[in-house]
């Protein structure tokens, strides 16, 4: 939800009600042109009108999915690192999003 409302028009709000941690992929979509502030439990977004390409690195299972998102809809090359947690919940999700017609790659580190 927090990459829609990234793109959204206006001012909208997330409150977290059980972790205090959750909207650590905040600073990352901010990498990527969004305009986010998080403090403790609620994030506060600010509608852009579009996401760019940027190194970013996944902080958690949900977080990654979020980038992964943001990174198909981003104008440019989005990176994703720390892919372990993606994978932890997610399989073969890349081409998963391929099958929809996303144009997703995975690079092997030793490879990049």
């Amino acid at each position: 939800m927090g990459v829609v409302l990234s793109l959204s028009k206006g001012t909208s709000i997330i409150n977290e009600s059980i972790w205090e941690s959750r909207f650590q992929y905040t600073a990352e979509l901010n990498k990527m042109g969004a305009k986010i502030t998080a403090q403790g439990k609620s994030a506060v977004f600010e509608g852009v009108e579009k996401l760019t390409g940027a190194p970013v690195y996944a902080c958690d299972l949900r977080a990654g999915a979020a980038l992964i998102i943001a990174g198909i809809i981003a104008k440019g090359k989005t990176e994703i690192y720390n892919l372990n947690y993606i994978d932890r919940g997610y399989e073969n999700i890349e081409e998963k999003f391929r099958k929809l017609g996303a144009k997703i790659e995975r690079v092997d580190d030793a490879n990049a």
